[in-house]
């Protein structure tokens, strides 16, 4: 019966099902980093309190903005390479990889400085673009290949889910990760 009523809303709603559901993953996932990061890697006591102003910023960016980007490149990548052949299967990759994930990677970062008053609004994404897209490569392409490849439709959703977890999991430890730039200058005295 619940199960019943999940489809409907999905199939009745599908931007706001999908919204509310990648934003609560975006929400959880940022969430479970604060709490391994204040039992397993902080020294104070008591333990710094859950941020809630951070949650809320990946709500919005979950639920606002990612998940209405992914919906409609979905619909359009799906309307425009119907089919599971290796040559469809191929092109999804690459075109989700390199034409999208720029693009979502650049909404994340510029929107979370704009979200946390940083002065630099672009600071962060040139820092971390970089490593986060090669984490997205190393992580999507294979995560996708097995979705598109070896997957029964009906499995996808979960899988996926599962996947998109994980992923925002590492998206959350990026954005936390001090990355150190390395100056022209610096290159040039080392």
């Amino acid at each position: 019966m619940a199960m019943s009523k999940i489809k409907a809303i999905f199939q009745k709603y599908p931007l706001l099902a999908n919204s509310l559901v990648y934003g609560g993953m975006y929400v959880t996932a940022e969430f479970s980093q604060q709490v391994v990061n204040r039992k397993y890697f902080s020294n104070k006591i008591p333990p710094e309190p859950i941020d809630k102003a951070c949650l809320l910023r990946y709500a919005v960016i979950g639920c606002g903005i990612n998940s209405n980007l992914l919906y409609f490149w979905y619909r359009w990548l799906d309307r425009n390479f119907a089919g599971t052949s290796l040559k469809i299967v191929t092109k999804k990759l690459l075109l989700d990889q390199f034409v999208l994930t720029p693009q979502l990677l650049i909404v994340f970062y510029v929107s979370m400085s704009i979200m946390e008053g940083k002065k630099d609004i672009f600071a962060e994404l040139q820092n971390k673009f970089i490593p986060t897209f090669q984490s997205s490569c190393l992580f999507w392409l294979p995560a996708q290949a097995i979705n598109f490849l070896l997957l029964p439709p009906m499995a996808r959703v979960v899988y996926v889910g599962t996947c998109s977890f994980i992923w925002v999991n590492i998206l959350c430890w990026l954005k936390r990760k001090e990355i150190k730039v390395v100056t022209k200058t610096e290159e040039i005295q080392n």
